[in-house]
């Protein structure tokens, strides 16, 4: 079994992206913590609840033009979404559609085209840093029962805070996208306890806030860009971390950290100095 785990370990390290969530590059130090855990990759995101209507009314599926869901995000008003960087770089955001409304992302409440998107300027730099990205929808969303935006925070987490991660992720690795919505209820550990556990990794910046629940609860690929999220207030984004749920921290994008380039580029729509970048399609 261990055998079968390394293997899919090194075929992962040629490709850091698999169906959404990006899978950390599995350096000798996260191998040999692999080793250790002797888990095979097969987790279950907290058991496979399905959510419940109207659990996550903020929640978004963003879908390719052809209607394949590839990401998560979150709304924070009637225009914007909040979601990773890497779900939309490098795409035209002519072929990207947000679905609203719906635990279930083949049946959407409502769609609404891609007017734009911005991703920080630093995304990537260095790498697994600053990855986050705001899209503008074409059209105002539609505010309803199973629609409404979500909170930015105010303050940082406390410590050991029980968070809500939703999302469409697969329930194993490489496994197919759910068709209902799924939750899960994570553990917030603060920046030098996950540092502790990660063997200070520098790809986990401080731009990040990371959970670490039982090994096979945890976010997985298609998860990515999705919210995090305690009693209705935004904290976290999908970034990164090993596949899938092993006992190894996930690492989201801490919205208060980025509270104010968040802000600052929605109130600007454009980016107007060194905070963000749009798409470069016309």
């Amino acid at each position: 079994m261990l055998k079968y785990c390394l293997l899919f370990c090194l075929l992962l390290a040629g490709s850091n992206l698999v169906n959404g969530k990006r899978i950390a590059k599995l350096t000798a130090k996260r191998l040999e913590k692999i080793s250790k855990s002797g888990s095979v990759f097969d987790s279950r995101v907290i058991n496979g609840i399905d959510a419940t209507v109207g659990l996550a009314p903020y929640q978004i599926s963003l879908q390719s033009t052809f209607g394949e869901h590839m990401c998560g995000g979150a709304i924070v008003d009637e225009h914007y979404i909040l979601t990773a960087a890497h779900c939309v770089y490098g795409y035209n955001p002519l072929y990207l559609k947000v679905v609203t409304g719906t635990i279930l992302w083949q049946e959407p409440g409502a769609k609404y085209d891609v007017e734009e998107f911005w991703v920080h300027c630093n995304y990537n730099t260095p790498d697994y840093h600053n990855d986050i990205a705001i899209i503008r929808v074409t059209q105002p969303i539609v505010f309803n029962e199973y629609t409404k935006p979500v909170i930015l925070p105010d303050v940082p987490l406390a410590n050991a805070s029980k968070v809500l991660l939703t999302g469409w992720g697969s329930t194993v690795l490489f496994g197919d996208t759910p068709d209902v919505l799924q939750q899960a209820t994570l553990t917030y550990i603060d920046y030098p306890s996950c540092q502790e556990e990660m063997g200070g990794d520098d790809d986990n910046g401080v731009g990040h806030i990371c959970t670490l629940t039982d090994e096979g609860v945890g976010a997985c690929h298609g998860d990515s860009g999705g919210p995090l999220a305690i009693d209705g207030v935004l904290v976290g984004l999908v970034n990164w971390g090993m596949p899938c749920a092993i006992g190894y921290p996930d690492s989201f994008a801490s919205v208060h950290f980025y509270r104010d380039w968040i802000r600052r580029t929605m109130a600007e729509s454009s980016c107007k100095s060194c905070h963000c970048y749009a798409s470069n399609y016309d």
